[in-house]
């Protein structure tokens, strides 16, 4: 902690105003505050530099506490076409985000694109740095309390769930769950959350860039082909709000074949899924869907539990026997004759 010592003076005023005339327009305060800069100055240089360093550490000390207990909210808000990347500090979690988005919707002109008048502490930050804060809120480690993409374009409110990702749900469903979370002045936090999860129970979305936990659920074996694991993604959600297909019909015979896959050099997923449109016709298409890093994080974890349920190994652990095995069949290849 820095050691600050208050020294006083007390001097009679006609004193000080006769002083400081002749100061040239610098006040007494200033000029005794000078005075002891030339006398810090006027110390041995190891003793200045000394003192100097402690002081320098002792600050750098207190601004790293003050940072860590710091929390912070990251935002990314779809206004008349526009995204906005933001944080806010201190963090607000899920009910304070849902009572901010009632509150607008209710008491503004939202059509004049004023939702983020409403922080006025935001600080911008860039797309990569609201990516990475989703993964820290879902890491739950309590610097980010809450990650939320808010899309008034679509009408949809997102939020990251720490165990199951993104979580959306229209607008108006949260604006009304918020509603009743707040309608009793008297009730506490807790009830309020359960109110407003209460309300919410049921009425999820399935949204592109917003795939969840439910979304990823897996079948049939784990494919091994040119150095990725290969997990076959069941099709049962809504798959044309999330590709843009036409499959959810009785127009046509067409579906969807859906892979995400695990990239076993780098150990990480991929960043897209492989997607097939097989048409009725029997002529295919091939397109992939781009993975951000919350819907990452979800797959990772969904890939270790299936994995460890289908060869009863960890992810890793699996990838590194597979390379092992490659690299084995790679040193024992015959050599060719020329």
């Amino acid at each position: 902690m820095a050691q600050q010592e208050e020294i006083v003076l007390w001097i009679d005023r006609r004193w000080r105003v006769a002083i400081e005339k002749q100061l040239k327009g610098e006040t007494l305060q200033e000029h005794l505050d000078n005075v002891l800069d030339e006398l810090c100055n006027r110390l041995p240089d190891q003793e200045y530099t000394r003192i100097s360093n402690e002081i320098q550490e002792e600050a750098r000390i207190a601004r790293e506490a003050v940072e860590a207990a710091r929390t912070y909210s990251a935002y990314r808000v779809m206004e008349n076409g526009e995204a906005r990347y933001f944080k806010v500090s201190p963090g607000e979690e899920l009910l304070a985000a849902a009572q901010k988005l009632r509150h607008y919707l209710k008491d503004f002109d939202h059509a004049a694109g004023k939702f983020i008048g409403l922080f006025r502490n935001r600080e911008p930050i860039s797309p990569e740095e609201f990516q990475q804060m989703t993964v820290q809120r879902m890491e739950n480690t309590g610097k980010v309390a809450g990650a939320f993409d808010i899309d008034f374009d679509k009408r949809e409110f997102s939020a990251v769930h720490i165990m199951d990702g993104w979580k959306t749900w229209a607008m108006h469903d949260v604006s009304v769950a918020a509603y009743h979370a707040s309608r009793k002045e008297y009730m506490d936090t807790e009830k309020r959350w359960q109110r407003l999860l209460d309300h919410l129970e049921g009425k999820e979305l399935t949204s592109a860039s917003h795939l969840s936990a439910r979304e990823f659920t897996f079948g049939d074996e784990i494919i091994e082909h040119d150095e990725k694991l290969n997990f076959y993604v069941q099709a049962e959600f809504d798959v044309d709000a999330v590709f843009g297909t036409h499959v959810l019909t009785d127009e046509n015979d067409d579906w969807l074949n859906i892979y995400a896959n695990y990239d076993t050099q780098e150990d990480r997923v991929c960043d897209t899924l492989d997607v097939t449109l097989c048409k009725g016709d029997g002529s295919e298409e091939y397109f992939s869907y781009p993975l951000n890093a919350a819907e990452q994080e979800v797959l990772l974890r969904k890939m270790e539990e299936y994995c460890q349920k289908q060869t009863g190994m960890s992810l890793c652990d699996y990838s590194r026997q597979l390379r092992e095995e490659q690299e084995q069949e790679q040193g024992f290849a015959p050599e060719m004759k020329m």
